[in-house]
């Protein structure tokens, strides 16, 4: 598929039992993880929920979710760290679950979670099944799962809430349901400041059909100019050989296509009115969730439509192009020990950025190719947090349908081989990183 497409796909029966090879294999790792993380934890005398659900940023959500937003950290560097940094909905999920069930707040993060955690893969396999179809998007969910910050997916954290609703509302981009799209990038909004990448390939795909409309348009005319420039030549040819004889003037008379009207019942076209308002609508509401808070956290601390820049910057977060980042990878190359950990960095990077760019040469789906655009520029050029970049990279889903293709390509016993090696070396390493200096 490489133009964006924009029928109305309805909801097939048999959808959930389509995803469920990959839903399961999606459980059976991040199964896997959990029961390494709990074996690795125990052996170092730790508790494994609690290093899921009661570290790090869980306790920001958690105590949003409580208390509500206010609460700040002043370090003695003069850094002030506000909780009005974390975007809303899951705090407001957590709340939810809380008020519902005899859960707290951090086990309602938990169940957030491993709830969104199933969607995610689910919405991953319906983008890659209808792009590339079923086995690439089994492959797809398989990939993402074995990634080796996958354990995020199962903490306390947003990030597998923002790609579930990222990935369902790419999936209504792709089928054309304009307003469901816009409704799942405002709640993406209200999960993660990245939320921009869902509402940017929104618009990208409200645009594109514009777009194709304008450039065929500007084919058309040229087309008819050039019939026309014909027709007068072989007028003119026609005329001097014969003196105007009437056959030469009707050899060069252009012939125009008359437009042909869709027969009754036929599916609407990306042109109809009614597509047209739809996709305006979605496009309106894509952004409302990120530009509310944005506004209300400017509002609230007086700082003005740019309040939230200066939250941010009490964290020492911010976005430079990814200068500080070159300076850090620079300077892991100054002493021995480092340096091995800056070439994994470089190499990182590099695969990244090559991964892109196989996207680009597949002709992935605009609206794709803008998302995992966004989402690695805001994640590499992030001026803080350098150890985070791999977690921040784990929305970018589309950067994995390359390698997802290649390993759809495969024998089955040799591509679950590979996934199973993969899977216990990331289950191995998701253990060691939370036992260590883990996420913030």
């Amino acid at each position: 598929m490489n133009d964006l497409d924009v029928r109305v796909v309805p909801t097939r029966p048999g959808a959930l039992r389509r995803a469920a090879p990959a839903l399961l294999g999606y459980a059976a790792v991040r199964a896997l993880g959990l029961v390494v993380l709990a074996l690795w934890s125990g052996a170092r005398g730790k508790d494994a929920y609690t290093l899921l659900t009661a570290r790090w940023d869980s306790l920001w959500y958690a105590g949003v979710a409580g208390s509500g937003y206010g609460h700040e950290v002043r370090l003695p560097s003069g850094d002030v760290h506000s909780d009005l940094a974390f975007f809303p909905l899951l705090p407001w999920l957590e709340r939810l679950v809380a008020a519902v069930s005899p859960l707290s707040y951090a086990d309602g993060g938990f169940v957030v979670s491993l709830v969104a955690s199933l969607a995610a893969a689910w919405g991953i396999f319906a983008v890659a099944d209808h792009v590339y179809g079923r086995r690439a998007g089994v492959c797809a969910v398989l990939l993402w799962a074995v990634l080796p910050v996958g354990i995020v997916q199962s903490m306390a954290y947003s990030e597998s809430l923002f790609t579930a609703l990222a990935a369902w509302s790419l999936y209504a981009v792709l089928t054309g349901r304009w307003v469901t799209a816009g409704v799942l990038a405002g709640l993406a909004g209200l999960t993660r400041p990245v939320g921009l990448a869902v509402v940017a390939a929104v618009w990208a795909g409200g645009a594109a059909p514009f777009l194709r409309a304008r450039a065929r348009g500007h084919v058309l005319a040229r087309g008819r100019s050039s019939s026309r420039d014909r027709a007068s030549f072989v007028r003119d040819r026609s005329t001097a050989l014969e003196g105007g004889a009437r056959s030469g003037e009707r050899a060069g008379t252009p012939v125009i296509a008359r437009r042909v009207r869709a027969p009754k019942g036929a599916p609407h076209s990306a042109d109809a009115p009614g597509v047209r308002l739809r996709r305006v609508l979605g496009a309106f509401l894509a952004p409302l969730g990120a530009a509310g808070y944005v506004l209300w956290v400017g509002h609230r601390t007086g700082g003005g439509p740019l309040g939230y820049l200066d939250v941010q910057a009490g964290w020492r977060n911010g976005f430079d192009g990814g200068y500080a980042f070159a300076r850090f990878v620079a300077g892991t190359f100054t002493s021995l020990p480092s340096a091995p950990a800056g070439l994994a960095l470089v190499v990182g990077v590099g695969l990244v950025v090559w991964l892109y760019a196989v996207c680009v040469r597949q002709r992935q789906p605009l609206p794709l190719l803008v998302y995992a655009g966004v989402v690695t520029v805001l994640a590499l050029g992030a001026s803080s947090y350098f150890g985070s970049k791999p977690r921040l990279l784990l929305p970018a889903f589309p950067l994995l349908l390359p390698l997802a293709l290649a390993l759809a390509r495969l024998r089955t016993p040799r591509s679950a081989l590979v996934v199973g090696a993969v899977a216990a070396a990331s289950a191995v390493y998701g253990a060691f990183w939370l036992n260590g200096s883990g996420p913030p």
